[in-house]
């Protein structure tokens, strides 16, 4: 076997062996989870919904603790992250958002122990206040969520008589 034929031989399995191996790699690296588009509403629900949690922490601490817990496990499915565990989804968010994630892995954890009773209100209201920042990270808009409609294209009749055409104004922009 000439020295060009083994080299040909040993490029074309090597390139076999990626091909087995690059899939693997590949779905192995949670930075590359796919974040979904949120529409506004959805956004302004959870907003809402984590207003009216912390507004009724103080009557009811431990539902509302539990319900935020809810809350930004279903907010981080909505946006894309594993649905099948807890700790994936954990996992998953930790690449993206690891300043954040330890306050959401606190409330997680505080509100599992609200079932067994052992936790006080203070401590619970801190581990709301921690898992803020998380929500807030999922609950905002994102490039792609939604694309600003076109400006509206002026009419017939209305060019004829010399008048411009209303146009939808924006938010205004924080300098």
């Amino acid at each position: 076997m000439s020295t060009v034929t083994l080299i040909i031989l040993l490029a074309a399995l090597a390139a076999m062996a990626g091909l087995v191996i690059a899939p693997s790699v590949r779905q192995g690296r949670k930075g590359e989870l796919p974040v979904r588009s949120l529409p506004s509403e959805a956004r302004e629900q959870y907003a809402a919904r984590w207003a009216g949690l912390q507004e009724r922490f103080v009557d009811s601490p431990g539902w509302a603790l539990r319900e935020a817990d809810r809350l930004l496990g279903a907010l981080a499915v909505d946006r894309g992250y594993p649905a099948e565990s807890e700790e994936k989804r954990m996992d998953a968010l930790s690449v993206r958002h690891p300043e954040e994630i330890e306050g959401y892995r606190r409330l997680h954890a505080m509100a599992a122990r609200v079932h067994e009773g052992e936790t006080a209100t203070e401590r619970m209201r801190e581990a709301l206040v921690a898992a803020r920042p998380m929500f807030e990270q999922l609950v905002r808009a994102q490039p792609h969520d939604e694309r600003p409609l076109p400006p509206p294209v002026p009419r017939q009749r209305d060019l004829r008589r010399g008048r411009i055409p209303r146009q939808r104004l924006g938010p205004a922009a924080d300098h």
